[in-house]
């Protein structure tokens, strides 16, 4: 089978295509004829060394497929189901960038059969995230006013989607003029530039700021994260897409009692009934049409390295996959 292997820690080059032997599946895990893998900033700090992930190494945290072959123990799946997967609590893995791959059985999650794998691949990890943004790290509903940093990215509008399904009113930062059509398509209120975004969007809020802010950006958006929410508001980091923030002093929060947060996705899918009841979830939100992805970038698999250069450029609007297989499901 062909395979993207990183033999070294490095740029989108070190991605190289090999030809390897077709996995066979340990305990607890199945294998899968991988359809489409999701690319994602974990990839990207798996590639750059910046994990616990071994070289020589596949990445890949995220795809859809058909399953093959089952391991000894597992249950609950079977060979011939359309399935998806995605890091969970005590199973997170890596491999997805490969035409076969073996994934813990904790991690698939059955995809409904008027779902395509491709689409699968291209909204299961946003959609798990988003649904932990929007529904379980502050009580959003009609009148909430949020901020989405990176609103044109995949899992910006993927949340920018599901908080404006619970009633919020959101704002969301983009870079460009292409990107901030983007975040209104998919719902977005207001839409700002980062330049000086925690001015803009206490106007938008008649001075008093924001409730919530949703910040995948990190390093170069926190401390105006801190100006802009409002009192007893709150703050989810989930990702670090612009650096890792600057420290500061738990004082900073004392005197508009804000509540910063982490956000960690597989810290939301501990049990099997959380991993299925939120994948139905976000599965009902694609076939309602609410969550329905925008068509995703897709790259071969011998393109990689320019799937990787893209996402890290920051240029990319929406979801960009690895297109393996044509089996779309």
């Amino acid at each position: 089978m062909r395979s993207i292997v990183v033999e070294q820690a490095g740029g989108p080059e070190v991605l190289a295509v090999r030809e390897a032997a077709r996995p066979v599946p340990q305990a607890g895990q199945v294998l899968v004829r991988v359809a489409a893998a999701g690319v994602n900033y974990a990839d990207v700090m798996m590639r750059g060394g910046r994990t616990a992930a071994p070289f020589p190494l596949t990445p890949g945290v995220e795809g859809a497929g058909t399953v093959v072959e089952v391991g000894p123990g597992v249950s609950g799946v079977a060979a011939g189901d359309r399935v998806a997967w995605s890091p969970v609590a005590g199973a997170g893995g890596w491999g997805s960038y490969a035409e076969y791959a073996c994934v813990a059985a904790a991690q698939v999650m059955p995809v409904p059969d008027d779902i395509g794998l491709h689409t699968a691949a291209a909204v299961i990890l946003q959609g798990l995230t988003a649904h932990y943004l929007a529904n379980e790290q502050y009580p959003v509903g009609p009148g909430t006013a949020v901020l989405v940093h990176a609103a044109a990215g995949g899992t910006g509008q993927t949340a920018v989607r599901w908080l404006k399904r619970l009633g919020a009113t959101v704002i969301g930062t983009v870079s460009t003029d292409e990107k901030a059509g983007l975040a209104r398509a998919a719902g977005a209120d207001h839409v700002i530039r980062y330049e000086e975004f925690a001015k803009a969007a206490r106007e938008l809020t008649d001075g008093q700021g924001v409730h919530y802010v949703v910040d995948g950006v990190g390093g170069s958006t926190f401390r105006a994260d801190l100006d802009v929410v409002r009192a007893r508001g709150h703050i989810c980091v989930f990702g670090q897409a612009g650096g890792v923030p600057e420290p500061f002093s738990p004082m900073e929060l004392i005197p508009k009692s804000i509540t910063v947060a982490g956000g960690y996705m597989t810290n939301f899918l501990r049990t099997r009934d959380e991993v299925l009841a939120k994948a139905h979830a976000v599965w009902a939100g694609v076939r309602e049409g609410w969550l329905a992805p925008d068509p995703a970038t897709a790259f071969p698999l011998d393109a990689a390295a320019d799937a990787h250069a893209r996402l890290e450029s920051r240029a990319s609007t929406g979801k960009l996959v690895l297109a393996i297989s044509p089996e779309a499901g």
